[in-house]
């Protein structure tokens, strides 16, 4: 049986957002296929290093850095999470960091750094993600107190 096009789109897809993670992808390939034809089609699938985007982990001459302004952190034998949003363990917590000449802060549920203005006094999070959150708590929340007065 073929894989549809949406399925190869889905297996492409992952296959680039993930290129530098050391996953099993058989999940995303057809188990039906010869293995010559099952290994003709990763390879179609799997993008040339003059087609991959970013700049990626490939070709190992400079390691992971932190990108926060004079932190020469190498992430190498960091946590993956650190390596993937190339941030260090302090800078990932501090209060005030700054990234290209901007005083940010690191958001836990984003995985991104804000500039200051966008987080409640000390909170990791933003505010925009902490209302997604409450409004997911509070929606739950009434639900189960709906169902209990039954």
């Amino acid at each position: 049986m073929e894989t549809s096009k949406a399925e190869e789109k889905r297996s492409f897809k992952y296959k680039m957002e993930d290129e530098d993670e050391d996953e099993d992808d058989d999940e995303y390939t057809n188990n039906e296929l010869g293995s010559g034809e099952e290994e003709r089609r990763k390879r179609m699938m799997t993008p040339s290093p003059s087609t991959k985007k970013g700049s990626g982990s490939g070709g190992g001459s400079t390691p992971p850095t932190c990108q926060a302004e004079d932190c020469n952190v190498d992430l190498t034998d960091a946590k993956h999470y650190h390596r993937r949003h190339k941030v260090c363990d302090f800078h990932a917590k501090a209060p005030v960091v700054s990234v290209a000449g901007i005083q940010q802060r690191f958001c836990q549920q984003c995985s991104r750094f804000h500039q200051l203005t966008e987080f409640d006094e000390s909170k990791r999070s933003c505010r925009r993600r902490l209302a997604g959150h409450n409004e997911r708590r509070r929606k739950s929340s009434s639900e189960f107190h709906r169902e209990g007065s039954h």
